[in-house]
């Protein structure tokens, strides 16, 4: 049989599979039950707060650590309105800062556009209604009042910030106190040029005559995203669909662990975890709060309604500490927001780099990116790189490819002669499959010798497949010509095309044995079908297709060449 085209077809299969859970994930997706607050114990939503800000706040957590936790409940403030904005810009980032609770309600990542050679900036944290995810962080006490809750009003000495040139820090400085228990409450937003990543210093003074007790929290609250834009031929660009868009979290223990957002009620998050973090992540782009290094946090998850939409939380609140009167004491996080840059994610927080998720490819698909990035700064063009990632892994694989494609050729030399047979026994199968065994041994010809080959190079392909579709370095990332974004598919239909046209190269060379009409008719048609497919990935991805068929072509020929020469050779 032809297993070239026989891995095609089950190529194909595999593509219309993934196709049609994508199909089911948007159309058929389960809506999760949205508990009480009183049944998940852990929330106090108000039910009439304003989308713009979701003022979910714990309760008191369980004993952490030596001390004692709060016992009490603290519940939100009324949430109707807003408080002030406050804005700070960076080299990086520019944020918008409530003081309705000191959350970041908006995140503008300078250097990432929306659409290639637009004005308009990706906005990872945003407060609007259709987009909605922020992150909120606090004190809670075992004192009602005792501390700020997720809306008490912030003051802020200026209502803008900026980082001047040659400027590495910035401070933003919110304030909040309690006269009546003798509390004040310091909340430092630290900004560090070039860097997504926001410090994040909680000081509690004691004024007062009795010692304060608390826990610090962090949270991401976030609504499920718009459906992807549509495309020609399917309602979404599939690709989407592979990337996984979602809660997250990390242990050290349990390693990078999803939570899909029809899991929150299914199987809530409740851990008890040391140097890990939680987040939501998503195609290039991840925010995720991160607790001091080496602190225990309490890692939960919730689900909860607003005005009607379903919005998903993610908790951690750290261990309880205490404050003498006449004391202070700091408690420090930090967020990430920002792309999924590797040597950034890895700089930020262990595992935090688990975050550009290859899936069970991890592995090789790591290694293959790091390579990837390599070649680029050689060539500075992400296209160039990927055709000579492509060249550099044929060439480990040559010898192998080249066992794959000599069992080719003497297959197809001995096409004929198969042929002759299979017309010759019709009537009798036995007999048929009996005399090509014969004919194979006595030419010492094996037709599983080609998948063998075949079998010990998928998993290297299936791991480049993710590092092209999960890289935030190739978004947006022109090639040559008409190819001025290979995260977008080919705008003119031309890589499909050619990538069809190689593939009709290939049938011409890989013989056709032991293949009935209906087979046969399939394959011819698999030319187009691919292209039709094709036509709907990422620019890259194609490119990365057509470079390998190219090339495994080109060796093809070559090898086939070489055996009829040598046959030749011997009948002169």
């Amino acid at each position: 049989m032809n297993q070239t085209r026989t891995f095609l077809l089950l190529g194909l299969l595999l593509v219309a599979y993934l196709l049609w859970t994508g199909w089911e994930q948007q159309f058929n997706a389960p809506i999760a039950a949205l508990p009480s607050a009183a049944s998940t114990g852990t929330l106090a939503p108000q039910a009439s707060a304003a989308p713009a800000q979701v003022s979910a706040v714990p309760s008191a957590p369980a004993p952490m650590a030596k001390s004692a936790a709060p016992a009490a409940t603290l519940l939100p403030g009324s949430g109707a309105a807003h408080g002030q904005r406050i804005t700070v810009h960076t080299d990086v980032l520019d944020i918008t800062l409530d003081t309705a609770g000191g959350a970041l309600v908006q995140a503008r990542l300078l250097k990432y556009a929306v659409a290639p050679e637009q004005t308009p900036r990706v906005s990872l944290l945003d407060d609007s209604a259709g987009h909605y995810l922020v992150a909120q962080s606090g004190l809670v006490s075992n004192i009602t009042g005792a501390a700020p809750v997720a809306d008490a009003l912030f003051k802020s000495a200026r209502t803008s910030y900026s980082m001047t040139s040659g400027q590495k820090q910035l401070n933003v400085d919110l304030t909040w106190s309690d006269p009546a228990q003798g509390i004040a409450v310091t909340k430092r937003y630290t900004f560090t040029r070039g860097s997504y990543v926001v410090q994040v210093q909680e000081q509690v003074r004691n004024l007062g005559k009795t010692p304060w007790t608390g826990n610090a929290w962090t949270q991401l609250v976030r609504t499920a995203p718009p459906a992807p834009p549509s495309h020609l031929f399917f309602l979404h660009d599939p690709s989407e669909y592979y990337s996984f868009t979602g809660g997250s979290w990390y242990s050290p223990q349990d390693k990078f662990s999803k939570l899909a957002f029809d899991e929150f009620a299914k199987h809530p998050l409740a851990r008890s975890v040391q140097d890990g973090w939680i987040a939501f992540v998503q195609r290039y782009f991840v925010a995720a709060w991160i607790p001091a290094r080496g602190s225990s946090a309490q890692f939960s998850s919730a689900t909860f309604d607003v005005a009607g939409v379903p919005h998903y939380l993610l908790r951690s609140i750290g261990p309880a500490f205490s404050v003498a009167p006449g004391a202070s004491a700091t408690q420090n996080m930090s967020l990430f927001v920002g792309p999924k840059l590797e040597r950034a994610l890895n700089a930020a927080a262990p595992g935090l780099e688990l975050s550009v998720d290859y899936g069970i490819f991890t592995v090789i698909s790591q290694p293959l990116h790091w390579v990837l990035v390599q070649l680029h700064r050689i060539t500075h063009n992400w296209g160039l790189a990927i055709i000579l990632l492509v060249l550099l892994i044929k060439t480990a694989f040559y010898w192998l490819s080249d066992k794959q494609y000599r069992s080719f050729a003497k297959m197809r030399k001995l096409t004929p002669r198969i042929k002759a047979l299979q017309a010759r026994y019709a009537d009798d199968k036995t007999k048929m499959q009996q005399a090509m065994m014969e004919l194979y041994q006595k030419e010492k010809a094996n037709p599983v010798a080609g998948c063998l080959p075949m079998l010990v190079q998928i998993p290297v392909f299936f791991a480049l497949y993710p590092v092209l579709i999960e890289s935030v370095e190739l978004r947006q990332a022109p090639f040559v010509l008409w190819i001025h974004n290979l995260s977008a598919p080919d705008p003119y239909y031309v890589l499909p095309v050619l990538y069809a046209a190689v593939m009709l190269a290939q049938q011409m060379l890989t013989p056709a044995v032991g293949m009935d009409p209906t087979q046969a008719k399939i394959m011819k048609a698999m030319p187009i079908l691919m292209a039709f497919f094709f036509a709907q990935f990422p620019a890259g991805l194609v490119l990365y297709y057509i470079t390998n068929s190219v090339l495994g072509l080109l060796q093809q020929w070559y090898v086939t060449r070489q055996v009829m020469r040598a046959d030749a050779a011997k009948t002169t």
